[in-house]
């Protein structure tokens, strides 16, 4: 099944509030204000979106792969409850010592949606709110990557500036993001 119209999208910090402590369930899951506003949005305008997500969680021990399922369930079915739809999601289970190829910044999660859909990253939006989300995109070949203020904003804009590295966009929220994507 051969995608266009793709996009990216980190879940923590992107679609809901990030927690130093991770989200570890469902119920510690919580939107972003206009995320399922942006999602309805970009499902209805053609777009296909895929969520691209370090879940290290699982790795440490904290959770089984068990209760994340359930988590993307509970995202999916609340997406498509509001208008929207996640077409799918790939993440990365490891520890971050684990030297895997998946863990963002590296690209091999985009790598494997790009295999499983065939679609060609040049005419595809990465966003997210930290720089492992930015440079995920560029080393992946993603045509746009967009910044959003909804993590640790400083962090990532210093990360990137060190790295010289700029995202194609900095904005406020997902909203935003759609909006630009949306335009072109």
């Amino acid at each position: 099944m051969k995608l266009d119209k793709v996009v990216f999208l980190d879940r923590d910090g992107v679609i809901n509030r990030d927690s130093p402590d991770y989200i570890k369930s469902w119920d510690e899951f919580e939107f972003l204000p206009n995320s399922l506003e942006a999602l309805r949005m970009l499902t209805q305008a053609g777009y296909h979106l895929i969520v691209i997500t370090n879940q290290s969680i699982i790795g440490r021990g904290w959770v089984d792969q068990t209760v994340l399922d359930h988590t993307h369930a509970q995202l999916r079915a609340a997406v498509a409850a509001a208008g929207g739809r996640i077409h799918d999601i790939f993440f990365c289970p490891h520890h971050p010592d684990d030297g895997c190829d998946c863990r963002k910044p590296k690209p091999g999660l985009i790598i494997q949606a790009q295999k499983k859909y065939e679609i060609d990253l040049s005419t595809t939006v990465m966003i997210g709110d930290n720089a492992k989300d930015i440079l995920c995109g560029r080393n992946a070949g993603c045509g746009q990557t967009i910044l959003v203020r909804t993590g640790d904003i400083a962090a990532a804009e210093q990360k990137l500036a060190e790295l010289k590295v700029q995202p194609d966009y900095v904005v406020s929220d997902l909203l935003a993001a759609a909006r630009i994507i949306l335009k072109a």
